[in-house]
């Protein structure tokens, strides 16, 4: 019986979690996480400091609230009878595993990957919101002439950052083909 050679050492290594083009998803977790962590930290000061629908003025067009939302953007389905908190608990989980293997595959696209990183670490927070309160802690509270834009946190800035700057790397990417 032929002894069977160790093919390892003549395969490239690959570290884990690295793309296919060799870049690390590492740097984009860890951006993940720190806005994680700043959503977590600023909704636990919220929890702590004020009661459900006390408000602070700082400006004249900026409140720092205490709002609960059972929903989604806008309270989108915050009426329903409680089905909604485990609805968008799995949409968040499914999206942080798709984002994760998308960075896995695009870590070396800047842009993307930073959009992508901002997007986790907001979606993430919103989940354990949801988890552990049965709701998302809104607190930024901006008005204008009576008019008042629906509370968010954090976690809402990040995806919403992460948004335009996938648009933004979408219409690069497609400047750049013509």
């Amino acid at each position: 019986m032929m002894a069977r050679a160790s093919s390892s050492s003549s395969r490239p290594s690959r570290a884990p979690m690295a793309s296919a083009a060799g870049r690390s998803i590492w740097p984009w977790l860890g951006v993940a996480l720190i806005l994680f962590i700043a959503d977590q930290f600023t909704k636990t000061l919220i929890l702590g400091y004020y009661l459900l629908g006390d408000s602070t003025t700082v400006t004249s067009f900026f409140n720092i609230v205490r709002a609960h939302n059972t929903g989604a953007a806008f309270s989108f389905l915050a009426g329903a009878s409680g089905w909604q908190r485990w609805f968008f608990t799995a949409i968040g989980v499914a999206a942080a595993t798709f984002i994760c293997w998308m960075l896995r595959s695009h870590a070396g696209q800047k842009l993307f990957s930073f959009a992508m990183a901002c997007i986790l670490g907001g979606a993430i927070g919103n989940v354990v919101d949801r988890l552990m309160h049965g709701y998302v802690v809104d607190f930024l509270d901006f008005h204008w002439a009576g008019q008042h834009f629906p509370a968010f946190n954090v976690a809402d800035s990040a995806i919403t950052i992460g948004a335009v700057c996938l648009v933004l790397d979408e219409l690069w990417r497609v400047r750049r083909g013509r």
